[in-house]
């Protein structure tokens, strides 16, 4: 419950000052936040030595703390989503590569949108929906329900339908037939039963939806990432849609499928990796 007030307050904060203004208490909470956080501080910096095995100590400290920031302005993006409308999408947001959308919906087939927890996932599906895309995005459900409420209506009140992910496959299926674009993350396994794939040489849980949802409907499996640049304005890239063809062993296809777009990621991680935030041990040991 605590947490809800915590987020209604940010929000309130976010509403009524200047983006500028929000984003530097944003920082000083996150600072603030770096120097308490023994236990999240430690599982990044585990983390990005492992992305990063050869870099020094100090350099990861310095990507570890920008971490800390830049998921402080994302948090502070989500509670000011009342604000973007069209004017701020042309303002603040390159978007590139939105034909493989428009080519991929021509075919009838829906799109699989693949992401991870990257840059800010949330603003990209808000700024699709804004666009007029037919946008479903699968989300973790909260524990608490006033948070979850709360989480589900800052979607949807700017256009991006929530699917909840113990009820996904079957309502993915449904809109992916429907030709519509259903969004997910694809970096992070919940369940720890996910395949078991190496991710920078060592191995971890992926999950299977996005792999599992494009062979059973042959919808596009398209990657694409909210980019935050070092003047607070974003680029939303796009990639090609993942070339693939299965080959009837749903097992070796799923893997292989899944291995095609890891390495995507890893190339992202890699330039960005003071964006990605996985606050927790992540790989296999």
């Amino acid at each position: 419950m605590l947490n809800y007030y915590f987020y209604r307050l940010g929000q309130f904060i976010a509403l009524i000052l200047p983006l500028r203004l929000v984003y530097a208490i944003a920082v000083f909470l996150a600072d603030l936040h770096y120097f308490f956080a023994f236990r999240d501080r430690r599982f990044v910096k585990a983390n990005l030595k492992i992305i990063f095995p050869k870099k020094e100590n100090r350099k990861l400290r310095k990507i570890n703390k920008m971490v800390f920031r830049n998921f402080a302005k994302y948090l502070a993006d989500f509670f000011r989503f009342e604000k973007l409308d069209r004017g701020y999408i042309d303002k603040n947001i390159k978007l590139e590569n939105l034909h493989y959308f428009d080519q991929a919906l021509t075919g009838g087939k829906g799109v699989v949108v693949l992401t991870a927890h990257l840059g800010n996932w949330e603003l990209g599906g808000v700024v699709l929906a804004q666009l007029g895309y037919p946008f479903w995005a699968v989300a973790l459900s909260h524990k608490n329900k006033k948070v979850n409420d709360f989480f589900v209506a800052q979607r949807a009140r700017k256009g991006v339908n929530v699917i909840a992910m113990g009820k996904a496959i079957r309502s993915c299926i449904s809109e992916i037939r429907n030709n519509h674009m259903v969004a997910l993350v694809g970096d992070r396994d919940f369940t720890e039963k996910g395949i078991v794939i190496d991710f920078f040489n060592k191995p971890t849980h992926f999950p299977e939806g996005p792999a599992a949802l494009s062979l059973m409907t042959g919808a596009s499996i398209i990657p694409g990432f909210m980019l935050r640049n070092p003047d607070d304005s974003f680029t939303l890239r796009i990639e090609k849609p993942v070339e693939f063809k299965p080959t009837g062993d749903k097992v070796e296809d799923l893997a292989k499928l899944i291995t095609i777009y890891k390495n995507i990621f890893e190339d992202y991680i890699r330039k960005y990796p003071d964006q990605w935030y996985v606050f927790r041990r992540f790989w296999v040991k």
